[in-house]
């Protein structure tokens, strides 16, 4: 079974709200997140790890209806690593597979969480993510431009990222006990030396940080 842990903890520094709660579409970004995972075949259970005012509204929704895999609503840590690893333990013992997924991320879709978990299946580590074809610049301090930077072989992360339950709690074992900070799954596995396969995304999955990222959201659902 796969179980499906929801990152919700952030706190929205820099969008001046709380931008899992912005409406998208007429649907808050969460709320569409998760509605996303719950139209999953391939996914067994929902796990939401966030602060006090997203769990409340998750608590709401539930009661409303219409997200029957939903499972559990708990607290997040301090660092998004430790919020993982909270939501790895409200896992059910018969999970064998974990997807963890952005719930600023809410252009997800059913096929490609499908297709990211069958990848996991085979590969046991896989990430969604997208070919970098942006040109890439460095800038110093004071914002001038140095240098082009080649993109050949650079591609942007994306979630869902998908592992094996054994292989993700291995990894997140040894994060703790190192005292390492890392940014997402795939650090964590890459910190226990084990590699980690791209699933291509050619859809738009877009992770909702700044005001003008919920507009080009809806624009991409017109």
């Amino acid at each position: 079974m796969t179980s499906a842990i929801i990152v919700a903890a952030g706190t929205s520094r820099r969008m001046g709200f709380n931008k899992l709660l912005a409406l998208l579409g007429g649907v808050p970004v969460l709320r569409r997140t998760l509605g996303e995972f719950q139209a999953c075949p391939d996914v067994g259970e929902m796990i939401v790890v966030g602060g006090e005012e997203v769990r409340e509204q998750v608590a709401h929704w539930q009661q409303a209806g219409g997200l029957s895999k939903l499972v559990a609503v708990i607290p997040g840590g301090a660092e998004r690593h430790l919020s993982v690893w909270a939501g790895m333990q409200a896992c059910s013992p018969e999970s064998d597979i974990i997807a963890v997924h952005d719930g600023a991320r809410p252009l997800i879709t059913p096929e490609q969480i499908s297709k990211s978990i069958a990848a996991a299946r085979g590969q046991k580590a896989v990430a969604c993510a997208r070919p970098m074809t942006e040109t890439i610049k460095r800038v110093d301090a004071e914002g001038c431009i140095t240098e082009s930077l080649d993109r050949t072989g650079v591609w942007v992360m994306e979630t869902p990222q998908v592992f094996s339950k054994a292989l993700l709690t291995q990894a997140y074992e040894a994060v703790i006990r190192d005292g390492a900070l890392v940014t997402d799954e795939v650090s964590a596995v890459q910190h226990i030396g084990v590699s980690v396969f791209v699933v291509e995304n050619t859809a738009p999955n877009p992770k909702i940080t700044f005001p003008a990222d919920l507009a080009l959201a809806e624009r991409f659902l017109s």
